[in-house]
Protein backbone atom coordinates (compact mmCIF):
# COMPACT_ATOMS: atom_id res chain seq x y z
CA UNK A 1 0.00 0.00 0.00
CA UNK A 2 1.39 3.46 -0.56
CA UNK A 3 1.67 5.75 1.68
CA UNK A 4 2.17 9.16 -0.07
CA UNK A 5 4.16 11.75 1.90
CA UNK A 6 3.33 14.38 4.70
CA UNK A 7 2.27 17.67 3.04
CA UNK A 8 4.28 20.86 3.32
CA UNK A 9 3.75 24.55 2.97
CA UNK A 10 6.02 23.80 -0.46
CA UNK A 11 2.93 21.64 -1.69
CA UNK A 12 0.17 24.10 -0.09
CA UNK A 13 1.74 26.81 -1.93
CA UNK A 14 2.33 24.81 -5.30
CA UNK A 15 -1.65 24.40 -5.73
CA UNK A 16 -2.20 28.58 -4.40
CA UNK A 17 0.03 30.36 -6.63
CA UNK A 18 -1.07 29.67 -10.01
CA UNK A 19 -4.96 30.26 -8.53
CA UNK A 20 -7.20 32.43 -10.90
CA UNK A 21 -10.52 33.37 -9.82
CA UNK A 22 -11.99 30.73 -11.94
CA UNK A 23 -9.94 27.72 -10.53
CA UNK A 24 -10.29 29.08 -6.70
CA UNK A 25 -12.65 26.57 -5.61
CA UNK A 26 -11.71 23.54 -7.04
CA UNK A 27 -8.11 24.73 -6.14
CA UNK A 28 -9.50 25.14 -2.53
CA UNK A 29 -10.80 21.67 -2.76
CA UNK A 30 -8.04 20.14 -3.75
CA UNK A 31 -6.21 21.90 -0.87
CA UNK A 32 -8.83 20.31 1.74
CA UNK A 33 -8.11 16.90 0.62
CA UNK A 34 -4.09 17.53 0.82
CA UNK A 35 -4.16 18.69 4.28
CA UNK A 36 -7.54 16.24 5.89
CA UNK A 37 -5.46 13.99 7.53
CA UNK A 38 -3.37 15.70 9.26
CA UNK A 39 -4.36 17.05 12.57
CA UNK A 40 -5.86 20.22 13.50
CA UNK A 41 -3.05 22.01 15.19
CA UNK A 42 -0.33 20.66 12.75
CA UNK A 43 1.33 23.88 11.26
CA UNK A 44 0.94 23.00 7.83
CA UNK A 45 -2.49 22.17 7.85
CA UNK A 46 -3.15 25.37 9.53
CA UNK A 47 -1.29 27.55 6.65
CA UNK A 48 -3.22 25.44 3.95
CA UNK A 49 -6.85 26.38 6.37
CA UNK A 50 -5.77 30.52 5.81
CA UNK A 51 -4.87 29.92 2.19
CA UNK A 52 -8.46 28.03 1.37
CA UNK A 53 -9.45 31.40 2.95
CA UNK A 54 -7.94 33.18 0.74
CA UNK A 55 -9.03 31.15 -2.16
CA UNK A 56 -12.35 31.08 -1.01
CA UNK A 57 -12.15 35.20 -1.70
CA UNK A 58 -10.91 34.96 -4.66
CA UNK A 59 -13.08 32.47 -5.96
CA UNK A 60 -16.44 34.47 -4.25
CA UNK A 61 -14.79 38.55 -5.59
CA UNK A 62 -15.41 36.82 -9.39
CA UNK A 63 -18.24 35.05 -8.82
CA UNK A 64 -21.81 35.93 -10.40
CA UNK A 65 -23.66 33.16 -8.73
CA UNK A 66 -25.38 35.36 -6.03
CA UNK A 67 -26.44 37.50 -9.23
CA UNK A 68 -29.10 34.75 -10.47
CA UNK A 69 -30.10 31.35 -10.45
CA UNK A 70 -28.31 28.30 -10.67
CA UNK A 71 -27.93 26.67 -14.47
CA UNK A 72 -30.44 23.74 -14.27
CA UNK A 73 -29.27 20.27 -14.96
CA UNK A 74 -31.71 19.35 -17.33
CA UNK A 75 -30.12 21.93 -19.49
CA UNK A 76 -28.95 20.03 -23.05
CA UNK A 77 -25.44 18.91 -22.33
CA UNK A 78 -24.73 19.15 -18.52
CA UNK A 79 -23.78 15.90 -17.93
CA UNK A 80 -20.99 16.39 -20.14
CA UNK A 81 -19.97 18.92 -17.68
CA UNK A 82 -16.78 17.45 -15.61
CA UNK A 83 -17.36 19.90 -12.96
CA UNK A 84 -21.21 20.54 -13.13
CA UNK A 85 -21.43 19.68 -9.09
CA UNK A 86 -21.84 22.28 -7.09
CA UNK A 87 -19.51 23.00 -4.14
CA UNK A 88 -22.15 22.63 -1.33
CA UNK A 89 -23.31 19.40 -3.77
CA UNK A 90 -20.05 17.95 -4.12
CA UNK A 91 -20.23 14.57 -6.45
CA UNK A 92 -19.75 11.53 -4.47
CA UNK A 93 -16.17 10.20 -4.40
CA UNK A 94 -14.86 7.47 -5.55
CA UNK A 95 -12.51 4.85 -3.11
Amino acid sequence: MYDPPEPTRDDVDALVGPATPHFAYQLRARLRELVAALPATHAVRRYAEQQMELLDRLGHASSKADEGPRESPDRLGWEQIPSSATADKPLPRRA
